[in-house]
């Protein structure tokens, strides 16, 4: 899941010493809340929730008058749902109540606090096995996985090794066909292939460029991140 970090900075700048009774972030849907100072008041999961209510006694955190201030940190994660591809980019909202010195009381709910824009990924492609011996000029299969973040069928697709901009020969690249084709990957379901490989240089070289492409949707994806690989003579 993805994850996003917020910081929250209370100061008091009242004449009036703060006891923070409640620093709560409410997450909005698809989103989870897990705070992560171990000062912060609260150690939950999952945002506001009544079961934080009836948690053991915790004393209130003091924000001092004329300035003092307080820290909150939080990771969001946003679970997995059917997309288009953006994601809302609203991340939820504060729940603050706080006494003062003679235990008068203050509530504040913040706005919705809005994020980045998430993009989604609509697919995940990734190396499952790469051998770990390697002849120089011998083929040798790659074994990669293409997942499907979404809720709708992708593809058919292609894959190829894309060219360098210098489009210098590559010391890997693919043996025999230039492009492989493969099936529509049904929503949130993965497939997975091999790619005939072969090596013309010797040594430490890296597997680069490994590219998908929709051929429905006309869409190509970002390639796979390199891979590195040693290669050796065939003694």
């Amino acid at each position: 899941m993805e994850t996003t970090y917020l910081e929250t900075c209370l100061e008091n700048n009242t004449k009036s010493n703060l006891f923070m009774d409640q620093v709560e972030f409410e997450p909005a849907p698809r989103w989870s809340a897990t705070i992560l100072k171990a000062d912060a008041h609260h150690s939950e999961k999952g945002g506001f929730t009544s079961e934080c209510k009836t948690e053991i006694f915790k004393p209130p955190i003091l924000i001092r008058s004329g300035g003092g201030i307080h820290n909150y940190l939080y990771a969001l994660k946003m679970s997995p749902a059917p997309t288009k591809g953006e994601g809302s980019n609203v991340l939820g909202k504060l729940q603050i109540t706080w006494r003062t010195n003679l235990g008068e009381p203050g509530r504040l709910q913040t706005q919705q606090i809005i994020g980045n824009p998430v993009t989604r990924k609509e697919i995940d492609l990734k190396a499952v096995e790469v051998p770990s011996v390697i002849i120089l000029e011998k083929p040798f299969l790659v074994h990669l996985s293409l997942t499907n973040l979404t809720g709708k069928k992708l593809g058919p697709f292609e894959v190829w090794i894309s060219l360098t901009e210098s489009k210098e020969e590559k010391a890997v690249m693919i043996s025999g066909l230039q492009r492989m084709d493969l099936p529509v990957v049904e929503a949130f379901a993965s497939l997975e292939f091999q790619l005939n490989l072969i090596s013309a240089k010797l040594g430490v070289q890296k597997i680069t460029g490994i590219t998908v492409f929709d051929t429905m949707e006309k869409k190509t994806y970002d390639p796979l991140p390199d891979l590195e690989i040693f290669v050796d003579t065939d003694l």
